[in-house]
């Protein structure tokens, strides 16, 4: 654990990829969790590969628990979250250039979809996290991204 004198690597324990060393810099805590995980608190942001804008948030606690995340902006340009002062203070957020928007991500068939409605914001100076619920209408809970090439429109040529 870190003790705030060095940085050391903190193992946790997955499903997915066995057991990791986490930098204690890649832990986020929401401090009322998750909707529908509302006793997880604790997430590893891991990287699924270099280069790649998708991230999966690993639950600290619960090995079978991770979502697939993304920043919305890669797939929605003009994606805006109308945040309170409040839900910015309860992450002690005082400088908006000191967040980062994260959606989660599902996968349906081919296509993978981001909860636009339910965006995560992470203040990255603490590591304080929220997931906040909004109610424009503009946005849902399984907006498009994009489609999944399939095996065999991959093995085309032109």
């Amino acid at each position: 654990m870190d003790t705030g004198h060095g940085r050391f690597a903190m193992r946790i324990e997955t499903s997915r990829f066995g057991q990791l060393e986490v930098d204690p810099s890649r832990l986020i805590v929401f401090d009322e969790g998750i909707l529908g995980f509302p006793a997880q608190h604790e997430y590893a942001l891991v990287q699924t590969g270099p280069g790649s804008g998708f991230y999966w948030l690993q639950s600290v606690d619960t090995k079978d628990l991770a979502f697939v995340v993304c920043d919305p902006r890669l797939f929605v340009a003009d994606y805006q979250v109308p945040v309170k002062v409040e839900d910015l203070e309860e992450i002690g957020l005082t400088n908006q250039g000191d967040g980062q928007v994260f959606v989660i991500v599902n996968k349906i068939d081919d296509l993978l979809t981001g909860n636009l409605q339910g965006p995560l914001v992470v203040n990255v100076t603490n590591r304080r996290a929220r997931q906040l619920v909004l109610s424009d209408k503009r946005y849902s809970t399984r907006h498009p991204l994009m489609r999944i090439p399939t095996r065999a429109a991959m093995g085309k040529t032109a």
